[in-house]
């Protein structure tokens, strides 16, 4: 009894040995941030420990970069976390141009602007999309190159000089409209997640249209010298290709798009394994065009990295009509199950749940049960899964319902009234049907999770992430898309705005979610200038280029009322295509569940920080993440912010943090969820922070782009450090 005793004894002190030397060779290559997450593992860890508890309060501002493009009218943001290689730090501006600064002193080198290099082009458009980051590749002899992607081309930059690099693609880019196999140019293809490499191959996926426009959401792989496409993934397979039986319509893969990768991805570099998490197929709300269960939408792919081979697959959400897909890169780490470690894949999700798997063979490392959910769907030709995947370990770490007692209690009373009535009239609860009443979606379009990623410490198997905790509100209009008989261009116009544009901006073109009004946009842009804008796009309004020049003329009569020009005929015929784009039913636009004032209907927090033991399952600390002004000076308790942008966390113990609405930037010990430290950041540091050593001090610096949730916009990176010793 006494040797057992004292073996236990031994185990349970030399356990957290133990993980440390087993994770050594990791650990190794976590006190650098060559990639952008920190590293392939995507788990945004740094061994550097100069920063720790103990001395984190003395951060002070070491420098600060602006980068001289935020456009104010447009809301510009910066949502790139920059990597740092050989002390020379890469990021990108809100305007797309990447720029090389000295990283101790964040001096500019060098600047390149992708608008030289596209114009010209076949399209000769340019669209501004969101940037989360660049990828860094070398062969070790001289050769050292930048990727990333502005408008719809893959770019390679060279990393000493800022140029192109003409041997790459088509005189250094890749047009991301082409391989697909099919007629896509006009569509909308961008990538907001930063590409990743595996030895000489460079993996992207993309971003494409939501709706039924969308392009096919493939994997595609180049060669890093050439651009050559070396494998692509059809992510909506086609005839004879495991999973197509999954789409009722045989004729599905034809024309739906979606089932994109825009969250990133993670690779193991020792198995050649890329995690690849995909989006959902298009469009998000309503499958009548797509009944089945639709692989691989809504998956976390395991593909050999050299050839693009499934080694396999898991579906998250079976026929997603509520887009929640994956939010994020997964995280790679290794943990302990049944006293065997296990090298192990997670992922967060915007329903709030982790799910972890055996990285080489896709099982589960906790129990997922099939459950069955409501089905009674009142949306003609849709036909939704009966059964969706729970997993039972960890337990969520946000909310996933919302009842009358969990209204704001800070509402006045009248308004607390309204939400009541409000909800009372709504359909609640998770894998609720939509409907023409409307649904509550909780948690929301943008999670739970949301693309900023969770951090993993890998000595202890413990996952940071932060979380928003707000409703959303789907409501489905029911829609006549076909031309109609002497149809005018006004009454086109009209019917085509619903069918393309009122998801975003709402049927009364007043905006919706992050989406701005376009009433009286006539004082701003004439016929021309909009149409200009239809064709290009710009950040998270999609291009529609694809649309035909008379469509473009009719919406912009409609919008811009255009009286002289509505009563002219409309005359159109739809071809396979255009027919199969018409659904009978569209989102009324992205719409928060708020109060008459713009307060939110339910009750905090609205936005929590979270620590999960993803060895044994269970939640280690919650803390809320953000404070709302108004409720703080009235001496509310501390209520959280919606927040975009993921953790990093560090060896010496702290976990740094942006993201949230307040603007404040936040330093938490790891191990308690204690706040250390904060300071206002010039703009909201809606991006994730990166941390790294030159010249024998470690910095940790965040882009402060704001623009998001009403904030103003920045055009800044803000690096901190501790006081040099003199």
């Amino acid at each position: 009894m006494r040797r057992i005793i004292v073996t236990c004894l031994a185990i349970f002190l030399l356990a957290p040995c133990w993980m440390a030397c087993h994770m050594s060779r990791d650990r190794m290559t976590f006190d650098k941030w060559e990639v952008a997450g920190g590293n392939s593992f995507v788990n945004k860890y740094s061994s550097l420990v100069q920063i720790d508890t103990s001395n984190v309060q003395q951060l002070q501002e070491a420098w600060t970069y602006h980068t001289q493009d935020m456009d104010t009218a447009a809301h510009s943001q910066i949502q790139c976390s920059p990597i740092v290689v050989n002390g020379v730090l890469y990021g990108t501006s809100p305007q797309l141009k990447l720029f090389a600064l000295d990283a101790g002193t964040g001096v500019q080198k060098w600047s390149f602007s992708p608008y030289d290099s596209i114009r010209g082009d076949k399209t000769g458009h340019f669209e501004i999309n969101n940037n989360r980051g660049v990828t860094y590749w070398t062969d070790g002899r001289g050769d050292e190159r930048i990727f990333y992607t502005a408008g719809a081309y893959l770019q390679a930059i060279d990393a000493r000089t800022g140029k192109l690099v003409d041997s790459f693609g088509k005189k250094g880019k890749v047009d991301l409209h082409e391989g697909f196999g099919k007629d896509v140019h006009d569509l909308f293809v961008t990538s907001t997640s930063p590409p990743v490499v595996y030895k000489d191959i460079v993996i992207t996926g993309t971003r494409v249209s939501e709706a039924m426009d969308a392009a096919p959401g493939d994997i595609r792989a180049y060669d890093v010298r050439t651009g050559r496409q070396v494998w692509i993934f059809h992510t909506i397979p086609r005839p004879g290709e495991p999973g197509f039986e999954t789409w009722e319509d045989p004729n599905a893969w034809k024309y739906t798009g979606g089932a994109n990768s825009w969250m990133g991805m993670a690779v193991d570099q020792q198995r050649g394994i890329a995690y690849v998490p995909v989006g959902s197929a298009s469009m998000d709300f309503y499958g009548g065009r797509r009944k089945g269960a639709n692989l691989y939408a809504d998956c976390l792919l395991a593909l050999d990295a050299a050839t693009g081979k499934l080694l396999w697959h898991f579906q998250y959400i079976h026929h997603d009509t509520w887009d929640w897909d994956p939010s994020s890169a997964p995280v790679l780490l290794t943990v302990v199950h049944d006293s065997e470690k296990i090298d192990a894949v997670a992922q967060t999700t915007k329903t709030g749940f982790v799910f972890l798997f055996n990285r080489e063979t896709g099982k589960p490392l906790f129990p997922i049960v099939e459950t069955p959910v409501d089905t009674a769907t009142r949306l003609v030709g849709e036909k939704l899964w009966p059964t969706q995947p729970i997993p039972q370990q960890p337990k969520p770490f946000v909310r996933q319902s919302f009842t009358e007692k969990d209204i704001n209690p800070y509402l006045s009373q009248e308004e607390y009234e309204d939400v009541k009535n409000r909800l009372a009239g709504y359909h609640t609860g998770m894998f609720i049907p939509q409907s023409r009443e409307g649904t509550v979606i909780f948690p929301g379009f943008d999670g739970g999770a949301e693309w900023g990623g969770p951090a993993a410490d890998p000595g202890t198997g413990i996952l940071y992430v932060n979380a928003n905790q707000m409703a959303w509100i789907l409501k489905m209009l029911d829609m006549d898309g076909k031309p109609k008989p002497r149809e005018d261009l006004g009454m086109a116009g009209k019917r085509l705005f619903m069918q393309h544009c009122m998801s975003c901006h709402g049927p009364d073109r007043k905006g919706s979610g992050n989406y701005p009004s376009i009433l009286n946009i006539n004082k701003k842009l004439d016929e021309g200038q909009l149409i200009s804008f239809i064709n290009t796009g710009r950040r998270m309004m999609p291009a529609f280029e694809h649309l035909k020049q008379q469509e473009k003329e009719a919406i912009a009569s409609y919008v811009l009322e255009l009286k002289n020009k509505q009563p002219r005929p409309y005359v159109e015929e739809l071809s396979a295509r255009d027919s199969f784009r018409l659904v009978p039913y569209n989102i009324s636009g992205y719409h928060k569940f708020l109060s008459k004032s713009g307060k939110p209907a339910i009750s905090p927090p609205w936005g929590t920080l979270n620590a999960i033991d993803l060895n044994s399952g269970q939640l280690v600390w919650t803390t809320p993440l953000g404070e709302e002004a108004e409720l703080k000076a009235k001496g509310y308790p501390q209520t959280g912010t919606e927040n975009y942008g993921g953790p990093v966390v560090t060896e010496g113990g702290v976990l740094f943090i942006g993201a949230t609405k307040d603007g404040i930037f936040r330093a938490f010990n790891k191990r308690t969820g204690k706040l250390l430290w904060e300071t206002q950041l010039p703009a909201a540091g809606f991006a994730t922070p990166a941390t790294y050593m030159v010249n024998g001090r470690q910095y940790v610096v965040i882009a402060c782009g704001g623009g998001k949730l009403g904030t103003h916009s920045g055009d800044s990176y803000v690096a901190f450090a501790l006081p040099e010793r003199k």
